[in-house]
């Protein structure tokens, strides 16, 4: 048995590894202007350091881009032994593009400040975003510098819409991790419910086995023609119990007919109404369980839908099985009903007889009383 789990994240996590980071490389495209003062200067160590410290500045920023694939709680619990060095090296290498190359290496800033809203608790994210686009207004006073007002805005702005992508990221890991519990849940469902269905087709059955194989052992002697009939008996049982084991297996689960009447109590009992069901359905020969099962479906359907009553009964022979209620019995225009017409199509198919009747309740009876067509 299996369930089917959906797509795995497995190969998206792969697409993104290999994706995603050159995503987040076409932003440093903003970098041009700051590699472009140093490179003016060049000639100078200041230029130079500049540009040394612009391309580690880009380096280092889309390490967070990589790790945040492997390490998915930079989304929710960023861990402190990460983003602390991680912010202090960002931070270091803004102040010497500043130093280095002046106005022209504040645009490290507004990385700087996606860098915090990735790493950062969401109230510290608030903190450090008006003081970056605080302190990027004040350099505006520097003498020979312009006015900032722009860049302080491109801080805003690429924090505001760094926040959204990362409420994006956290609400697809809740989501992966919905669809992994859910995924969890059916799997235990499908085990519980396949479990239950193994115990009703053969918690009784085997029962019966060990019961008939201890009074064979006893009559092996003192009667020998009875305990030859118990023993064709278990093997008839045992066959019966493995064609509804073999049933379960496969997938066939509503054509066992231990498990009908397991799901027929459940069903009754939810809609208020008292189940009076057989104990045993070892008498019934395995040519007529399925029939049988059917039968107990179509009619456990349609006391539950048409009825109306309080109590339903299920009776089970070797050669018939009766499902009767106390309703008001089914009315007028439901006898010809697509249940029916499709129980009698199969009960004619194998040599059944399809009756129903209305009188103090509604009784359909499903009977074979010559050889059964296999």
């Amino acid at each position: 048995m299996s369930i089917d789990q959906g797509p795995q994240p497995a190969a998206a996590n792969r697409r993104w590894t290999v994706v995603g980071p050159w995503f987040a490389f076409i932003w440093l495209f903003f970098l041009i202007t700051p590699l472009h003062v140093g490179w003016q200067a060049r000639d100078t160590p200041e230029g130079v350091i500049g540009i040394v410290a612009t391309l580690c500045f880009a380096v280092a920023y889309m390490l967070i881009w990589v790790r945040a694939r492997g390490m998915l709680r930079l989304v929710e619990q960023p861990p402190a032994s990460f983003v602390a060095p991680y912010l202090a090296v960002l931070g270091l290498l803004a102040a010497v593009m500043i130093a280095t190359l002046g106005e022209g290496g504040i645009a490290g800033l507004v990385y700087l400040a996606v860098a915090c809203v990735m790493t950062l608790p969401t109230p510290a994210v608030y903190i450090a975003i008006v003081c970056i686009a605080g302190g990027v207004a004040i350099t505006g006073l520097v003498p020979g510098w312009g006015s900032q007002i722009d860049t302080a805005f491109a801080v805003c702005a690429a924090s505001a819409a760094m926040l959204g992508v990362r409420s994006v990221m956290r609400r697809n890991v809740a989501l992966v991790g919905a669809q992994h519990e859910n995924t969890r849940l059916a799997l235990a469902d499908e085990r519980n419910r396949f479990a239950r269905d193994l115990h009703d087709i053969l918690g009784h059955s085997l029962t019966v086995i060990t019961v008939k194989a201890e009074l064979a052992q006893r009559l092996v002697d003192v009667a020998p023609d009875r305990a030859k009939q118990e023993l064709a008996d278990l093997e008839r049982l045992s066959r019966d119990a493995l064609a509804d084991v073999r049933r379960a297996v496969e997938g066939y689960r509503e054509l066992t007919l231990p498990g009908e009447l397991a799901r027929a109590r459940a069903a009754l009992e939810a809609a208020g109404i008292e189940p009076v069901l057989p104990q045993s359905t070892d008498e019934v020969p395995s040519g007529l369980r399925e029939l049988f099962a059917w039968t107990i479906r179509e009619g456990v359907t349609n006391v539950i839908r048409h009825s109306g009553a309080r109590r339903c009964e299920i009776v089970l022979t070797p050669r018939s099985v009766t499902v009767h209620d106390n309703g008001h019995g089914r009315r007028a225009g439901n006898e010809s009903g697509s249940g029916l017409t499709g129980l009698r199509e199969r009960a004619g198919a194998m040599g059944a007889v399809l009756t129903t009747r209305t009188g103090s309740g509604f009784e359909l009876v499903m009977s074979a009383d010559g050889e059964v067509s296999p």
